[in-house]
């Protein structure tokens, strides 16, 4: 301590340094033993002491907070008591509170003030003080002390975070998350504004922790929450609830092309192979989408709807997104009675296989063909594998369904003259069972099918982890002698690893690549010509699949694909109908179909509003496409009439009459439809339902709300 310091602090507290009287000198050496003690107090570093004039200038402060602050407290004495400490615009709402407190001079007790330290280190020290005053009740400055407390505030703010974040990713946790919705919702309801969720969850992770461990699953997670944040970019909008599900928050979006391109680029970010301790992993995911007002006013509400989409995003294949509809709660009933009917299938011979033709692109002549298994439902119908391959992959069902689909393909197989093959689809849960090399060797020999003849299809998924049991497994398959298909190539994480390691004879192009092939300013096709490229110098054949329009085979020509699947050779047959053309001889197909590649058309009967002027008519629409729709119902309708198509959930569409024939309609939107993320469409935009209340009552349109599905699928 400086002497002018002490001497200053000593008279502060009324200490005279003359020799005192006799009779004072119990008193004296009290007051000594108490200032050497505050002075070890002060040594220790366990506290400070402070004291200001009446201007509130410093006249003394312990050595060691001033050595803190970088500066000897000689040369702080006489400088602003404030200037200590950062400026109010960088602390807390406390730290703001401090020039008032002196001002009105007040006392105070522990104040916690952010300390102003040269090199930025942040530094927090709780500060008391008491006003003094002189004999003659003026003013005189305080008096007062200080502590730190950094460590004991980190360790709040710590506690805090815990509460508030999820400890392994950094992200917002579900408490965080749950109340940042409540609140966002809340003001957006007084202000009408829309405001989107999705709910995303992890595909094929728990494979991760089975093969690899927890540790790397752990690792996993914090991969897939960088990757979630270099797409959303706001940190506090994104939570990891836990497990492997995550929530995203989007204000101020209800564009439903918007939404489904973010939420296909996450999939196709997270679908992407990671790098986990030295393994290459492969993983997916399945988003389901609920937007307020449309789907949901509360936290509650949105997120149980948010919830049945991903639910159903789940149930349709895995690997995409989904918008929730009013139906869904029905779906989900649906789906719930049909995994219960499916375990008894099998057993009540509701399952059979057709036959879709695989043909040489130059010759037109049938090769061979992938089996597809099909469900004849006593109640339903046909139920497409679409919809109930994934319910038997989570009920634990796949197994024997696809032994049932393996030892029935080689039976009928060895039954077709000519040597033709088939393919079957192997799921990554047979993959990964050890007993297939056994399955297959069981179905070959009980139908005297040759080995050459069965060609396996396996998706990318299998190559998890790249483990020493997948080696093993394409081993086994092999030196039992059957082909092996690399399927869906292209579909978003695809590696020229697996063409190094894996022992293929045919890669199948995913018809996603295809479908966009022939549009102008499209890739696509040299995409095609370098797997094409790759695949020849590997020795392997190719089969692009999915192809439906002349223009489309004629590049698929051109490009020298080996093999074409698709719509424009064939539809998948019944065994009776391939067994007839396999008998006749050598199988040729002309190729058929449209000229040129055109938007999907969805062939159903789904009656819909038809509003002209104040008009609301009811019309059922026969088939839709992303650009129009044909109607009947109206009759006589002028080529030119503006109608408002009104789908129900708030989708509107203003469209023109193109063509009219008594009372038959062919209708062009003026704003295209998009994606529902499940092979659907649906509208880009939805009419908020505050409108559509304002609309009834003006127009005195009775306007169906939110009642109704909002997407259109094929009803085949």
């Amino acid at each position: 301590m400086a002497a002018g310091a002490e001497r200053s602090f000593f008279g502060k507290i009324g200490v005279r340094l003359a020799a005192p009287p006799r009779d004072e000198q119990g008193s004296t050496l009290a007051t000594r033993e108490a200032l050497l003690l505050l002075r070890n107090y002060e040594d220790s570093r366990q506290g400070w002491f402070w004291s200001t004039d009446a201007d509130g200038h410093i006249v003394y402060l312990t050595e060691s907070v001033a050595q803190q602050l970088g500066r000897p407290a000689a040369e702080l004495l006489g400088r602003p008591f404030l200037d200590l400490f950062l400026s109010s615009d960088a602390g807390s709402e406390r730290q703001r509170s401090l020039p008032f407190l002196l001002t009105k001079q007040s006392k105070f007790d522990d104040l916690a003030l952010r300390a102003a330290i040269p090199d930025g280190e942040e530094r927090w020290w709780s500060v008391s003080g008491r006003p003094q005053f002189d004999a003659g009740g003026r003013f005189a400055g305080y008096r007062g002390s200080g502590t730190d407390v950094t460590a004991q505030r980190r360790s709040a703010e710590d506690a805090s975070r815990l509460a508030l974040y999820d400890s392994l990713t950094g992200l917002a946790n579900r408490f965080n998350i749950s109340k940042r919705l409540d609140t966002t919702l809340a003001a957006f309801s007084q202000q009408q504004r829309s405001c989107a969720i999705m709910l995303l969850d992890l595909d094929r992770f728990k494979q991760v922790n089975d093969t690899l461990g927890h540790p790397a699953g752990d690792a996993l997670l914090k991969q897939v929450a960088e990757r979630l944040l270099k797409i959303v970019g706001n940190k506090e909008m994104v939570s990891r609830l836990g497990g492997d599900e995550f929530q995203i928050i989007l204000p101020d979006q209800e564009d439903r092309g918007k939404l489904g391109d973010l939420a296909a680029d996450i999939i196709a970010s997270l679908s992407q192979p990671y790098s986990v301790e030295g393994s290459r992993c492969i993983i997916g995911a399945s988003i389901g989408i609920a937007i307020s007002p449309f789907d949901g006013m509360t936290s509650e509400d949105l997120v149980r709807n948010a919830d049945l989409a991903l639910y159903a995003a789940k149930g349709s294949g895995r690997g995409r997104f989904r918008f929730y509809s009013n139906d869904l709660h029905q779906s989900a009933e649906d789906r719930r009675a049909l995994e219960e009917d499916l375990r008894d299938a099998l057993m009540r011979g509701e399952m059979e296989l057709s036959y879709q033709p695989v043909v040489h692109a130059r010759t037109d002549t049938v090769t061979g063909v992938e089996a597809l298994i099909r469900w004849n439902h006593p109640e339903r119908g046909s139920i497409s594998p679409a919809l109930f391959i994934p319910i038997a992959e989570e009920a634990n069902l796949i197994w024997p369904l696809g032994e049932w689909v393996l030892r029935t393909a080689c039976a009928d197989a060895a039954r077709w003259p000519g040597g033709m093959r088939v393919a079957v689809n192997v799921s990554p849960i047979q993959f990964a069972n050890p007993d297939l090399p056994k399955v297959v060797t069981h179905a070959l020999a009980a139908s005297g099918l040759a080995p050459e003849q069965l060609e396996l299809e396996i998706t990318e998924s299998v190559f998890l982890g790249d483990s020493a049991e997948t080696a093993a497994m394409f081993k086994a398959l092999k030196g039992i002698g059957v082909r092996l298909a690399l399927d869906d190539f292209g579909t978003g994480y695809s590696s020229l690893g697996y063409l190094q390691s894996a022992p293929f004879d045919k890669i199948k192009i995913d018809q996603s690549f295809v479908r966009g092939a022939t549009e102008k300013g499209s890739r696509n096709g040299a995409i095609i010509a370098a797997i094409v490229a790759l695949a020849e110098a590997l020795e392997m054949e190719t089969t692009a699949e999915g192809i439906e329009s002349l223009d489309q085979l004629d590049l698929i020509r051109k490009l020298n694909v080996s093999h074409v699947q698709g719509y424009v050779y064939s539809k998948p047959v019944s065994h009776d109908e391939l067994l007839g053309h396999a008998e006749a001889g050598s199988w040729t197909i002309e190729p058929a179909g449209p000229a040129k590649q055109r938007n999907d058309r969805f062939q159903m009967f789904r009656k819909v509003g038809a509003i002209h002027d104040n008009h609301r008519y009811t019309v059922v629409m026969r088939n839709l496409s992303a650009t129009g729709a044909f109607i009947e119902g109206i009759l006589d309708v002028p080529v030119g009439t503006r109608f408002v198509i009104d789908f129900g959930e708030g989708q509107l569409v203003t469209s023109t009459v193109r063509r009219s024939k008594k009372h038959q309609q062919g209708v062009e939107f003026e704003q295209s439809l998009v994606s529902d993320g499940n092979g659907g469409l649906c509208t880009r935009h939805r009419v908020s339902p505050y409108l559509i209340a304002a609309a009834s009552q003006q127009s005195g349109l009775s306007l169906p709300t939110f009642t109704t599905t909002s997407d259109w699928t094929a009803a085949a």
